[in-house]
C-alpha cells in the first residue's frame, strides 16, 4: 500500500510543477511562501504541495530530523487567522520516496475564498498570483465559489440555539483521537463553525449564518 502511494506520488512529481502542483523544497524548515501556495489552491482547484522537492522536480527531501517540527508547524499555522483566513485544517504525511522523505499535502479545492496575511491569492500555470488589487479577478474568484457551492448560502434565521451540542463533541473527540493538541479540542462551538469555513457573514445585509 505504501508502495503504491509512493509510486503514484512520483508519477505526479515527475509531472512538473503546474496549476495543481507546487514544489518547495522546505529541507530544515517551511518556505516562507508555502501558505501562499496552500492559498491559491483553496482558492482555485485544489492541488498537491510536496516539501522536500525542487522547482525542477528532483527530489532532495526533508531533513528526518526536522520531519516532525515541520509538520507541527504547517498544522499551527494553518490555523492561525493571521496567517491564513478562513483558517483551515489539512493533514500532511510524510512518505518515503528513493530513499528520501518528502512530505505531501493534498489541498482540496475550498468553498470560500481565503486570504494568505490579508491578501488573496489565485493560481495559474506560472505559480501563485497575488490578485488581492485586481477587482475584476477578485470579483470573479466570488462569484465562482458562490455559484458552486450551495453551502455558501446564507440562512440569515438560523442561529446556534439550533445547532446539536452533540455534534460538536462528537467532532472534537474525533479529530482528538486522530491529533491530540489539535484547536477544535478547546474551542466553542462558534469558532469551530468559522475555523472550518461554516460561518458566513453576507456583507450586504449584515447578517450571519
Amino acid at each position: 500500500m505504501l508502495y503504491m502511494k509512493s509510486e503514484k506520488l512520483k508519477k505526479i512529481i515527475s509531472g512538473g510543477e503546474g496549476i495543481t502542483v507546487e514544489f518547495k523544497e522546505s529541507r530544515k524548515k517551511l518556505n516562507k511562501d508555502v501558505y501562499e501556495s496552500v492559498c491559491s489552491f483553496l482558492n482555485r482547484y485544489g492541488g498537491h504541495l510536496f516539501l522536500g522537492v525542487k522547482d525542477n522536480g528532483e527530489i532532495v527531501g526533508v531533513d528526518k530530523d526536522s520531519v516532525e517540527q515541520i509538520k507541527k508547524d504547517f498544522v499551527t499555522s494553518l490555523n492561525n487567522p493571521m496567517i491564513l483566513s478562513p483558517t483551515v485544517y489539512l493533514g500532511i504525511e510524510d512518505v518515503e520516496i528513493d530513499g528520501k522523505v518528502i512530505l505531501h499535502v493534498n489541498v482540496t479545492e475550498s468553498s470560500q475564498v481565503h486570504r494568505c496575511k490579508g491578501k488573496i491569492f489565485d493560481r495559474n500555470e506560472d505559480g501563485d498570483l497575488n490578485v488581492t488589487d485586481n477587482t475584476t479577478l477578485v470579483s470573479g474568484l466570488y462569484v465562482r465559489k458562490q455559484s458552486s457551492y450551495t453551502e455558501n448560502m446564507i440562512f440569515p434565521y438560523a442561529d446556534m440555539d439550533q445547532l446539536e451540542d452533540e455534534l460538536f463533541e462528537r467532532v472534537r473527540k474525533i479529530v482528538k483521537y486522530m491529533r491530540p493538541g489539535h484547536p477544535w479540542v478547546t474551542m466553542d462551538n462558534i469558532n469551530i463553525l468559522k475555523s472550518a469555513g461554516m460561518y458566513l457573514k453576507d456583507q450586504n445585509t449584515e447578517m450571519s449564518s
